[in-house]
């Protein structure tokens, strides 16, 4: 879905707040932005909302991948910026997506032992680490309630502790992936998201992404429903 371009200059003011400071714009940063009514602010975001652009909770912007307005599970700190990170795989492309900020400290806890967890994340190369990341959600249900699929999508110390968490929390898990898959899952999903006309991928080209990046068969044949 494309914008117009005061819609496409709206998305930039949320992306471009959330990558300088680690926070949505408030109402007075975007009267000030667009200089439109409040009834033209609220169309637009909901034009935003509705292409998948952003996500709301009680009209509070909470996410604009990969950026989260609050605890989503991951920290990422960066030399001059301190991010929520929507889910593991958001967290991971911060510090790939935002340009002055090109390495990050990525902190979390493992939800089924709070064992804590963290990685320096850059562009060169996957970080060292045995953990796992969960998806519970295939990727074709992930719009369905995308706040949940988020924070599902955690990271553990291993499989053992994504079974133990799996059978306390009744949520089945068929898609875990080790770190160096979640780095370059991470890598270039992002690309161009801060640059404007901004073109999300379609599917076709989505599900490419994801096997080029060696994500599981299973959870990239699951976009197959949608196309």
């Amino acid at each position: 879905m494309s914008l117009s371009p005061e819609h496409e200059a709206l998305r930039r003011t949320v992306y471009d707040s959330f990558a300088a400071r680690g926070r949505p714009p408030d109402d007075d940063e975007l009267r000030t932005s667009t200089g439109r009514s409040a009834q033209w602010r609220e169309e637009g975001l909901r034009v935003l909302e509705n292409a998948h652009h952003i996500v709301r909770e009680r009209g509070r912007i909470v996410l604009a991948h990969p950026f989260a307005s609050r605890d989503f599970g991951f920290s990422v700190k960066g030399a001059h910026t301190l991010w929520w990170g929507g889910c593991a795989w958001d967290a991971f492309a911060i510090p790939q997506l935002v340009d002055r900020e090109p390495r990050a400290l990525v902190a979390t806890v493992c939800p089924a032992c709070a064992t804590a967890h963290a990685w320096v994340v850059d562009r060169q190369a996957p970080p060292p680490g045995d953990q796992v990341v969960a998806f519970p959600v295939p990727a074709a249900r992930a719009w369905d309630d995308v706040i949940r699929t988020c924070s599902l999508q955690r990271a553990f110390c291993g499989a053992a502790c994504v079974e133990s968490w799996s059978a306390r929390s009744g949520v089945p898990v068929e898609t875990v992936v080790d770190i160096p898959t979640l780095w370059r899952l991470a890598r270039h999903w992002y690309d161009g998201r801060l640059d404007s006309p901004y073109q999300r991928r379609d599917i076709t080209a989505s599900a490419r992404y994801l096997r080029e990046v060696g994500m599981p068969s299973s959870y990239v044949a699951s976009l197959r429903e949608r196309m």
